[in-house]
């Protein structure tokens, strides 16, 4: 067959249209009490309506007698999470599920910072690596230290002072933020403010924060140089969902360094930032991929 002749063949060939070109991802959680029946509805549904499951995940928690379900599946993008959501309803009532859909669409993510740059600089540098799974939008600080860093990642910095006697108006004008960046997720990276119990409360479930967490834990001025006094053998870091109550929301990820008599306060400050780095981005990734359930006052996380 001649060049020409190819090309007449395949010209004749059928086009598939953009539906049939293309494919959705999408990601459904929920959680719900035992009972029988669960996955094979969930299944039902989506092979009715033609999705491949390309990910399920599940924990059938014993003790509180409830399931934890994660799946992503693949399809039409003819459909939108709203339609599966009222489509799906039906089926969340009948086993009293909470339940969510969401598509590709990235999780907007604004970061909050004071003096301490390493998790800010860990995160852009996810980020920009296409690693982290989600999208910065903007840097919020009560400091000018980190303003260059974010720039020069092309990122807004927006400076808001915190006084006893502004915090009422920073923290407004945070939720301000929040809104006009239409942002999913907040991210305290090593945000040195205490958040008031109103701020907490209206962002339940979307911010995260980073502290350190030794064995045993060591509270106020220079932690680091408690802990070299004590002889600390472990340094760690926890990454949490922010709560009213102070550093003892939902546990997301932990990040344990073994270290020994030889380091000093400043090499176990070093190590202790890795570890808050590491801890960090892995909760902010699980948590813009969907992978997070909320379970009380615990997590259950979908590696």
């Amino acid at each position: 067959m001649t060049l020409v002749e190819t090309a007449a063949s395949t010209a004749t060939l059928p086009k598939l249209d953009e539906e049939q070109q293309q494919t959705q991802k999408f990601v459904l959680t929920l959680s719900c009490g035992e009972r029988a029946g669960i996955v094979q509805a969930v299944t039902t549904f989506l092979f009715d309506r033609g999705f491949n499951i390309d990910e399920h995940q599940q924990f059938d928690d014993s003790l509180r007698e409830t399931l934890h379900l994660r799946t992503a599946f693949s399809g039409s993008p003819a459909y939108t999470p709203d339609m599966l959501e009222e489509e799906f309803r039906p089926i969340a009532d009948r086993f009293d599920m909470k339940f969510s859909f969401h598509d590709q669409t990235q999780q907007r993510v604004l970061v909050m910072v004071s003096k301490f740059g390493h998790c800010l600089n860990d995160l852009i540098f996810r980020w920009r690596g296409g690693s982290l799974g989600g999208e910065l939008v903007l840097v919020v600080s009560n400091h000018e230290t980190h303003r260059a860093m974010a720039e020069a990642a092309g990122l807004p910095f927006i400076h808001i002072p915190v006084t006893p006697d502004t915090k009422a108006d920073a923290e407004r004008r945070l939720l301000e933020l929040v809104e006009e960046y239409d942002v999913d997720l907040v991210v305290l990276a090593r945000y040195m403010q205490v958040l008031s119990d109103d701020l907490c409360r209206a962002l339940e479930g979307r911010a995260i924060n980073i502290h350190h967490s030794f064995l045993p834990g060591f509270k106020g001025a220079k932690p680091y140089h408690q802990a070299h006094a004590r002889g600390v053998k472990l340094i760690g870091a926890t990454a949490h969902y922010v709560t009213a109550d102070l550093d003892e929301g939902p546990i997301i990820e932990q990040e344990v360094i073994r270290v020994d008599h030889s380091y000093g306060p400043s090499t176990l400050a070093t190590v202790g930032q890795d570890a808050e780095a590491l801890a960090l981005s892995r909760a902010v990734r699980w948590h813009c991929q969907h992978r997070v359930l909320l379970d009380e006052t615990s997590t259950v996380v979908f590696r």
